[in-house]
């Protein structure tokens, strides 16, 4: 595999680490807490710049509202909470003060998807990209690795817009390198390959990765590429792809319904129709386990992302 790696990480270790990177580089920047520092990696942020760090308590809704009212006084906030508190729970605020004026909020999500494990089906949401794509204006980006997430997170503060930055809560292996260039809404062609291609997002663009190796000593040979922006979506890349392999699999932790693998769908049926299998979640809410149990049970780990490769083979 081109692709290894020789540790693990959470990728809201790499929110924290860009985070506090942009405390140094960007005066602008300020971040907003709903009760959650130590969940989120906001500490080091804290600790460089104590005067550009708001402590909302358990009040989402007064967050967004109050970083909407930062962003119009030039201010760069970055929300922090978990990924059902910060949909879910604010939807209407973030329509109707942040996404319909075009403010400049990043809204930092946390414990995204199933993989949050043990803390519990309530705090799990598989349904957010779908709400915040849906947003006009809205850029959503969903980082795979730590790398990947830290660098996200300086990007967002160059762009001028509402962001949604999705990331987890368990150790995932770290192999984006480091120095890799992030782009909004650019793709990454991880590997080349000819007879399918797998688009993938988040944590499942390892475990693609991994299902590729494995299918590749089987004679099977896969294109794999990182979606990191699913809004905007990189078209090009896409296409360029399955114009090659004729064949298409999306991966994602999330619910199949108004996620990556429906972007993928609408775009390439008004552009290039390509068959197509989505590695998702099934129209369903998660329960408490480890992660990797949560994986294997859903159907979103390597093992799902390679039956999918060999259903539409056959």
């Amino acid at each position: 595999m081109k692709y290894t790696y020789t540790e693990k990480k959470d990728t809201r270790s790499g929110f924290g680490a860009g985070l506090a990177e942009l405390a140094d580089k960007n005066p602008n920047v300020v971040a907003l807490c709903a009760d959650l520092i130590g969940s989120l990696k906001m500490e080091k942020f804290i600790e460089k710049a104590p005067e550009r760090f708001f402590q909302i308590g358990i009040a989402e809704a007064n967050m967004m509202g109050i970083a909407a009212g930062l962003s119009i006084t030039g201010k760069i906030p970055f929300t922090g909470t978990f990924a059902n508190f910060s949909t879910s729970r604010v939807y209407d605020q973030i329509r109707q003060s942040i996404a319909y004026s075009g403010k400049n909020v990043k809204i930092c999500a946390s414990h995204a998807g199933l993989t949050l494990g043990e803390d519990g089906a309530t705090h799990q949401v598989l349904e957010d990209i779908g709400m915040m794509k849906m947003l006009p204006g809205m850029t959503v980006i969903n980082p795979c690795d730590y790398n990947q997430t830290k660098a996200a997170t300086i990007a967002i503060a160059e762009h001028d817009g509402p962001v949604y930055l999705r990331f987890g809560r368990p150790t995932v292996p770290v192999f984006i390198p480091e120095d890799m260039p992030f782009e909004i809404g650019k793709g990454i062609l991880l590997q080349e390959g000819t007879d399918v291609t797998i688009v993938a997002t988040g944590h499942l663009v390892w475990e693609s990765l991994v299902a590729a190796d494995e299918l590749e000593k089987e004679g099977i040979s896969c294109e794999v590429i990182n979606i990191h922006t699913i809004k905007p979506l990189d078209e090009e890349i896409i296409i360029k792809s399955v114009e090659k392999t004729g064949k298409i699999v999306t991966a994602e932790e999330h619910n199949y319904l108004g996620g990556l693998g429906e972007s993928v769908a609408g775009m390439l049926s008004r552009k290039r129709p390509t068959r197509q299998e989505f590695v998702a979640v099934n129209d369903t809410f998660g329960e408490s386990a480890t992660p990797a149990e949560l994986m294997k049970k859903y159907k979103i780990d390597a093992e799902a992302v390679k039956e999918a490769v060999k259903r539409i083979l056959a």
